[in-house]
């Protein structure tokens, strides 16, 4: 199973989505800090990220940016409750694979991880 990371600035959010994947035999952590994050990141395999596009003192396009740095390997999905064309056209071309609007629905969310990791 995956090694999944997730960053929300809402520790429910991020809670609810560790409960959601572990239950699927995935080892899954969760950050409401980016620095936190990234340099879990630094230290540790990761095969998907999820990152919420509106964190406390980065974007999540930055910390997409940081990771894709790290290792251009991590899978990315980025997760927003304010979608645009330009925050999707972007997302997508700095890396992420999926990008989806919150609040996601645990089958999508099931699913997405799924075809994401292949």
């Amino acid at each position: 199973m995956a090694n999944i990371l997730v960053l929300d600035d809402v520790q429910d959010a991020g809670t609810l989505i560790k409960r959601i994947l572990s239950r699927k035999g995935h080892t899954v952590h969760s950050f409401t800090e980016e620095e936190e994050c990234i340099d879990f990141a630094r230290k540790n395999p990761v095969d998907l990220a999820i990152l919420d596009m509106k964190l406390k003192k980065m974007s999540g396009m930055e910390v997409l940016e940081e990771l894709m740095r790290i290792s251009s390997d991590i899978k990315v999905m980025m997760l927003t409750g304010y979608p645009t064309l330009e925050t999707a056209r972007e997302s997508l071309s700095l890396g992420a694979v999926e990008y989806c609007v919150k609040p996601i629905d645990k089958d999508e969310l099931e699913t997405k991880v799924a075809e994401m990791l292949g």
